[in-house]
C-alpha cells in the first residue's frame, strides 16, 4: 500500500488526482479482516490508520496492512533528482513483491533513491514463501513507483 498523502483529506482538491491509487487502496484494506496489523513508517501510518477509519471491514481473519513505496527518482516528474538505477530497483522489488520473497532488499539502495522499503522488508518471515499475490495498481505517478498487492494464505 503507498503511503500517498494526497489520500488524506486535508491533502483532498476538487479533482483527485490519485483516484485510481485510492480505488485499489480502498478496495484492498476493505479486502483485510478486522484484526489490522499496521507496518509502517510515520507518513505511512497516517495514511493506513485513515484508510481503516473509512473503511468496513467484517472478515474475522487476522491481517497486516503493510505501506511503503519503490523509487522517487525514475523520470524528470520525481521529488528526486533521475537515478538510472531507479527502474531497475524497482522492477526488482515488483518481482520480489509477486513472488513473497522480501529478503535481500538493498535498504542502503533503496534509502538512495528515496524508496520506502522497510517495511515492505518486515514481511519477510511474515508471508509464508510461494505465497499467491495479485496486484490491485501497478504505477508512478509524480514519479514515484506504487504497488497495491495483496497475499492470502
Amino acid at each position: 500500500m503507498p503511503g500517498v498523502l494526497a489520500l488524506l483529506p486535508e491533502y483532498a482538491g476538487l479533482e483527485d488526482p490519485v483516484a485510481d491509487i485510492r480505488a485499489a487502496c480502498l478496495d484492498a484494506v476493505g479486502w483485510l479482516g478486522t484484526e489490522v496489523t499496521v507496518i509502517a513508517g510515520p507518513q505511512g501510518r497516517r495514511v493506513a490508520d485513515h484508510l481503516l477509519r473509512t473503511t468496513t471491514r467484517t472478515a474475522a481473519h487476522p491481517s497486516y496492512l503493510v505501506v511503503g513505496n519503490g523509487s522517487a527518482k525514475r523520470v524528470d516528474t520525481s521529488p528526486g533528482y533521475v537515478d538510472e538505477r531507479a527502474i531497475p530497483f524497482d522492477d526488482d522489488l515488483g518481482s520480489r513483491l509477486r513472488a513473497g520473497a522480501f529478503s535481500g532488499i538493498d535498504a542502503d539502495l533503496a534509502r538512495e533513491l528515496w524508496a520506502d522499503t522497510e517495511a515492505i522488508a518486515q514481511l519477510d518471515g511474515v508471508v509464508p514463501a510461494g505465497c499467491a499475490c495479485s496486484v490491485d495498481y501497478e504505477g508512478d505517478p509524480y514519479g514515484v513507483r506504487y504497488w497495491v498487492a495483496r497475499w492470502e494464505w
